[in-house]
Formats: C-alpha cells, structure tokens, sequence
C-alpha cells in the first residue's frame, strides 16, 4: 500500500490515547470517533489526524444509523481501511460500521461472543468449558425448571453490560420471580445463573494469527461483585508464575478464544475457581483492554503495554507485516483503587520504592500499583494499603441498580 493504513478509532468514553499513540507511532491514520461530551477531554491530539463528535442520547447511546451516514460522508474524500472499538460498550458499534460498509474484521455475529453474556455462556458451553449453572430469562417454565434443579442463590445479570453493573443477587425462587416482575419488558436482555463462592482471575492478553501471543494472569482479591455492591477497595494481584492455576488458566482463556472466533485484539477474561471443588469455571470476555487500570497493571509485570502493542498489533494486521512482540519480563505486580472521601486525596504517606504508578486523573479516587520479583511482597504491600485507605480515604457508592446509570 502507498499510503499509510488508516483507522477509524471509536471510543464512546475517555480511554485509550496510548493506543492512538501506538497506532500513530506505527505510521498509520487515526481518526477518532468520540462522544461530544467527551471533546474537551485530554486526547493524545498530537496522534490524531482528526476528530469527530456524535451527540449522544441520555443512556450515552448513539445512534448509529446517523454515525454511519457520517462516515459515508467522510469517506467520500478519504480512504478508511479498519474500525476498532476502545471500549467495551463500543463493540457493537465498531461491529456495526464493518458490517455495513464491509470493512475487515469482527462481525456482529462475532462480537456478541465478546458483549453478550449469554452468548458467551452458550458458547463455551457447545465448547465444553466449564461455566456456572444458567438460564436464559425467554421462558417461565425454562425458569421454573432451572429453579428446581440448580440450588439458590442465583446473580441475575445483565447480557450487554461491563463489570457487575446492574446485577441481582437472589436467594429463593420467590425473590427471583419478584425480581423479574421488576424488569418487565427487559427480563429478555438478562439471564440467571447459580452464584458459587469462588476467586475471581482474569487473564489479559493478546492474540494475532487466531493464536495468542501474551498473557497474563492475575487474582482479583476483592472480586468485582463485592466491590460495587459491597463498596469494598478494588485489588488484584499477579499469580505465581508456574503455578498450576497458571497453567489451568492460560489453557481455559486459549480455549475460549479459539471457541468464540477471536482472530487478532487485546482481550480481557475472567474465570471463577469454585471454592469447593477447586474447578475452574468461565464467566466472561470482551475483546478489549480491561479496565481500572488493570493494563498499567500487567505493564509493571510485564513490560508490554497493552494499548500501545494491540494498536501494533492492528497496524501491522492492516499492512499485511509481521507483527514483533516486545520482550516479556517476569515480576509480579498489584493495584488498589478506591473512592475517597477526599476530592484529590494526598497519597503523601505512601513512599514504598516499590510503588511505580499513582492515580492522578479521577477526582475521589485513589490508586496505587506495586512491582516486585517477589509476590509475597507485593501481597504484602496491597495488605498493608488496604488497611490504611479503608482508614483515612475509603468512601463507598451503591452500584448502579439499572445498567446505564
């Protein structure tokens, strides 16, 4: 190709500028697509060959009928060669604008593999790996069925939504079905599933070729349920390099690649290990960088930036180039985050040498991210920070209780 590849980059909340800087470093394109809302945020403007703004309904959804319209209308003069979609709940925009103007990459048939709690569970399931008891919410009689064979108590959640928004924990069938009278008309975009104490991990990596090139893997130790409905302090922790978790878990996310189509992304998966059983169990993808600063996480572990390599990674796709990984590192790392009560909390008194990254751009949060070769160390510290940000910082919310909110 003569001239550089050139991306339409779509990011419906603030995120991703060291991919757009990894993406102009490459030699490529970039064109964001962005909330209006959004415009006067500190976009990396210095990677960026334009910018463009969609007014956003009150749910911050688009309507992509129009954003569609708009891009035919640019491409009129320039020549776009893929859509990449920043965020999670960009997925199914950036499937969209594919499918309709034929561009490579994930379909809409894909994506929900990747957005769609349900489809995923399906997925996995025909795939033979393992995932907790579930129901989809079609069929009253489905559901009566599922109450009698599957013991309480059972987490509604929601098909389209990230991290523990919207979710229900139930303990009878009586609070489940007052539940659902509930969500009405939307009852279809949820599904039901048994709630089994476990550790919750995720597994963060990158895939080109349909083969996955990185990984890592690391154990939230306060899971994401407990923190946005308890109002715990987010953690988590790299796990032991080698260690059979490890192992188990790397295969399992390999698995769950291969089954729901991923060819070439970041992508971000979570498993639970059945406190009973020791059995490790999926709950779900998406095909993205996580979030809450888990990729600063896994760069202090690893040296790979996520957002800079998968930005690598799709220019090099597109160029029809062989994609080079950076050299891996080995340490263990861990992060804290919490709301404050403190609008722009003082994090003075942590001095540790051990600490490489601090949280500056949220107001009424703190953040810390530790590095060590050793992970008792790094436990150690995260043990330590807990106590001390529940005692001088620690402020909780109620989780949304309606998706969106």
């Amino acid at each position: 190709m003569s001239r550089p590849v050139a991306f339409i980059c779509i990011a419906s909340y603030f995120k991703g500028n060291d991919f757009l800087r990894g993406m102009k470093a490459a030699g490529a394109t970039v064109y964001l697509v962005t909330s209006k809302k959004l415009e006067h945020k500190p976009w990396a403007r210095e990677a960026l060959d334009d910018i463009f703004f969609v007014e956003q309904g009150p749910e911050n959804e688009w309507n992509m009928e129009d954003v569609a319209a708009g891009l035919a209308w640019l491409m009129r003069s320039r020549k776009i060669d893929r859509i990449v979609a920043l965020d999670d709940f960009d997925v199914e925009k950036g499937a969209y604008l594919r499918e309709h103007f034929r561009s490579p990459g994930m379909g809409q048939t894909t994506a929900r593999h990747f957005r769609d709690k349900l489809a995923m569970r399906i997925t996995a399931a025909d795939a033979g790996i393992p995932v907790p008891a579930f129901s989809p919410l079609f069929n009253d009689d489905d559901i009566h069925q599922f109450t009698q064979k599957v013991e309480a108590p059972w987490i509604v959640k929601p098909r389209g939504q990230a991290s523990a928004t919207g979710m229900k924990k139930v303990y009878s069938a009586e609070e489940l079905w007052a539940h659902l009278e509930k969500l009405g008309g939307e009852r279809h975009n949820y599904l039901v599933e048994q709630f089994k104490p476990g550790d919750v991990y995720h597994v963060d990596s990158l895939s080109e070729g349909g083969k996955i090139i990185f990984s890592r893997v690391s154990q939230y130790l306060s899971t994401p349920f407990e923190v946005a409905h308890g109002g715990g302090i987010f953690r988590s922790a790299t796990v032991p390099f080698g260690s059979d978790d490890e192992k188990k878990l790397l295969k399992l996310n390999a698995n769950v690649m291969d089954a729901f189509g991923m060819q070439y992304s970041a992508s971000h998966s979570e498993f639970i290990k059945n406190r009973e059983t020791g059995e490790f169990y999926f709950l779900e993808t998406a095909s993205r960088v996580g979030g809450a600063h888990l990729a600063e996480m896994v760069e202090a572990s690893s040296g790979i930036n996520l957002w800079y390599e998968w930005a690598r990674l799709e220019v090099a796709v597109a160029s029809g180039e062989k994609y080079k990984l950076p050299k891996v590192r080995n340490d263990y790392s861990g992060i804290i985050v919490s709301l404050t009560r403190q609008e722009n909390p003082d994090t003075s008194q942590f001095i540790d040498p051990e600490i490489v990254w601090r949280m500056y751009d949220m107001t009424n949060h703190i953040g810390l991210i530790v590095q060590s070769p050793k992970r008792e160390r790094v436990l150690e510290l995260l043990d330590d920070y807990a106590h001390r940000v529940q005692r001088d910082y620690h402020a909780s919310a109620p989780a949304p209780d309606k998706p969106g909110h």
